[in-house]
Order: C-alpha cells, then structure tokens, then sequence
C-alpha cells in the first residue's frame, strides 16, 4: 500500500485546487526514464478500471497495474528547507537511486 504523509496530502490538495482539478484523482506511476532506468510521474487524472484507487490522510491515489509492485509500501513526504521544497519518494523496492531523488532501480 502507498502512503503520503500529513505534509504531503496537504500540499497535493494545494496543487490540485490551483489547477482547478479538484474532479481528478492524483495519478502516481512509475516511467523508463531517469538515470537509474525508472522515474516517478505524478499528475491529475480520471480512473480507469485497471486502476487500484488508494485513500491516504483525505488524498485519493490512482495506480496503474504495471507501477503497483514498483510503489507497494511507498511513502511520500513533503519536505521545505534551505534548498527549497519538493516531495520525497520513500520507497522500499528500490535498490538505487540517484541525487534528485526522482530516479530510481528496482
């Protein structure tokens, strides 16, 4: 199961009112990209019916059947300091990842 943290539901629902996609879920997947082979993707989407909907502290998530073994047990913060703000993926079926945070192996 995938999980965000109080900081991180509070800032989604800020992101999703100013794109006024409030009617939308957040969509988390994982893409081929990056510099460790996967990447993380997150938008405002319908679902569809292969999705799994996942509820975590008043957020509805969207997982594609492909990215739900990548993400299984995943927790996302949000985190503000000196060098700005960004969420962080905490994934425990990743076996590498590089600097930004975004990247990742598995």
């Amino acid at each position: 199961m995938l999980t965000v943290t109080h900081n991180a539901a509070e800032q989604i629902k800020k992101v999703q009112s100013n794109m006024n996609a409030e009617e939308k879920y957040l969509r988390i997947s994982v893409i081929n990209g990056g510099c460790n082979g996967n990447q993380y993707k997150m938008d405002f989407d319908t679902d569809s019916e292969d999705d799994t909907k996942i509820n975590s502290n008043g957020v509805t998530i969207l997982v594609d059947k492909h990215s739900s073994p990548l993400l299984s047990g995943m927790n996302i913060d949000y985190v503000e300091g000196l060098e700005g703000s960004s969420f962080v993926f905490n994934n425990p079926n990743a076996t590498g990842g590089c600097g930004c945070g975004q990247s990742f192996s598995a």
